[in-house]
């Protein structure tokens, strides 16, 4: 395992200490939005697929006591670093890092009461091209059908999965769902008010036959000056969890 450069840096307003490397992909929004808008209920065990440094994970552990997790992760140094970060927040009798590939994983067929991940968002050609550094965290070598498919099947039944992706992916995503999780819901997370949303935070069930839901969305900024709106700025200090109208 190559040696690399890291940074100590401290996320849920100093409750969460995590290391991560100095380049490439870093602990940012989307990490925090998924993790606020993951399902932990009291005994459930959860997998994070692609858990890079484990911040998402560590951010759900750090809302729910009871609950444990798995995080799987296929760069060994990444994966390092997450375990790492497990141990330095004092998670390590609740969360365990595995290196490996979920998609190319058949020796372990455990099953979770719950699954959230934040996967590549595009593929070569698509977008800007991202630095080598990068690249791993950007840059998918597998659809979107191939990570529902595959994920679907570690999930227990009502279990949830959870992502966040880019908006314009939505139909992609929803085709994969079709036949295989039901209960969909949407939630479009806008840069403002007057804006397209970039991003959406998609989740759906094992066995539900729910309709269809599209919630009314998150506002990142507004016209007040501040870096986030107040709903936006709670949610990434991890004080409230996304709303799903439950």
């Amino acid at each position: 395992m190559s040696e690399v450069a890291v940074t100590e840096d401290f996320f849920l307003g100093g409750r969460l200490r995590i290391r991560q490397p100095a380049r490439g992909y870093r602990v940012n929004a989307d990490t925090l939005l998924l993790a606020s808008a993951v399902e932990a209920k009291s005994g459930a065990r959860l997998l994070e697929v692609g858990c890079g440094v484990g911040a998402a994970l560590l951010a759900v552990a750090a809302r729910s006591e009871n609950t444990s997790f798995v995080g799987l992760e296929r760069d060994a140094n990444m994966a390092s670093l997450a375990s790492e970060n497990v141990a330095a927040n004092g998670m390590s009798t609740r969360a365990e890092i595995q290196t490996g590939d979920v998609l190319g994983l058949q020796a372990n067929r455990e099953t979770f009461d719950g699954v959230f991940f934040n996967p590549p968002f595009d593929h070569d050609g698509e977008g800007r091209a991202p630095s080598e550094e990068r690249r791993h965290a950007y840059i998918a070598d597998q659809s979107i059908d191939a990570w529902i498919k595959t994920l679907a099947d570690r999930l227990k039944g009502d279990a949830a999965l959870t992502l966040i992706h880019r908006a314009h992916k939505t139909p992609e995503i929803l085709a994969a769902l079709d036949g295989r999780l039901g209960g969909v819901e949407i939630i479009p997370i806008r840069p403002r008010a007057d804006a397209p949303a970039k991003r959406v935070i998609v989740r759906a069930r094992k066995g539900s036959r729910a309709p269809f839901q599209l919630h009314k969305g998150l506002d990142l900024h507004d016209a007040s000056g501040a870096k986030h709106t107040p709903e936006a700025e709670a949610l990434l200090r991890g004080e409230t969890t996304l709303s799903w109208g439950d």
